[in-house]
């Protein structure tokens, strides 16, 4: 019922974002006033500065720079927070690991099963936005729309196999969490600061989002290297996640 709620939400979010659209694209002056906003509410808003009115300008400041990353990661946090530590912290995980199975099988179970919900969370995010750009009359390609909610997708579950490896770590969901979500904030400043902090821009590529938002996906689709270091990172931390978890004492 939760992933029902969540595919609801989203899908309404799309939709909304989209029927507004038209109205955006008939007010010029909003790409004025970006324009000639100060550099620090630009690096807020994303590369949709340059032209807030065009469908992916508007896409992009209104959903794909924070709203949509925020909540694919509060939705994969959650479930990897909760596939070990979760169990653990409520006494469960002992009666699942009476059963004949080796601990690394369940966190990959686990991890894969958060993976499967997060895709079919991304075909929602897709979908939803296909429909509302066809019924609202919003000219943006579906291949570049599928490479934007990819890209999403990836950061979520890299930040979903980051908690994973956190309560495999340390059998604690409320540590698991705090640590994620402080990492996913940290990195959206690093990232968006970069952009008008010269000093940081040299360190930008230590931020999950850079490989997320740098190669505009929305505008010029996926970028190879950017999408592979998304995927073999998340895959990096459920493997940790599979050795840290075989070699703790659990808490129950």
């Amino acid at each position: 019922m939760s992933f029902a709620w969540w595919a609801v939400g989203i899908a309404a979010l799309c939709l909304f974002l989209v029927a507004y659209y038209p109205t955006v694209s008939k007010t010029p002056a909003l790409t004025q006033f970006m324009e000639e906003a100060p550099e620090w509410v630009k690096a807020f808003v994303g590369e949709s500065a340059e032209d807030y009115t065009s469908p992916a300008g508007f896409l992009n400041g209104e959903l794909f720079f924070m709203m949509a990353p925020m909540l694919f990661i509060i939705f994969t946090v959650s479930r990897g927070s909760a596939a070990v530590a979760g169990e653990e912290g409520k006494g469960t995980l002992d009666l699942l690991l009476a059963n004949p199975i080796p601990r690394w099988r369940v966190v990959l179970e686990k991890a894969a099963a958060m993976a499967v919900s997060s895709i079919c969370l991304g075909a929602v995010l897709w979908s939803a936005l296909a429909a509302g750009a066809a019924a609202f009359g919003m000219d943006i390609g579906l291949g570049n729309l599928a490479a934007a909610c990819l890209s999403c997708l990836l950061l979520g579950l890299f930040f979903g196999a980051l908690a994973l490896a956190l309560g495999s770590l340390t059998g604690r969901r409320g540590q698991a969490v705090g640590i994620a979500a402080a990492f996913a904030v940290a990195t959206f400043f690093l990232y968006s600061l970069s952009e008008v902090v010269r000093g940081l821009k040299p360190w930008s590529r230590l931020s999950p989002f850079y490989y997320y938002l740098a190669a505009e996906p929305l505008k010029r689709g996926l970028n190879g290297i950017h999408t592979l270091v998304l995927l073999a990172s998340a895959l990096a931390l459920t493997a940790l996640s599979a050795y840290l978890f075989e070699r703790r004492d659990i808490l129950v």
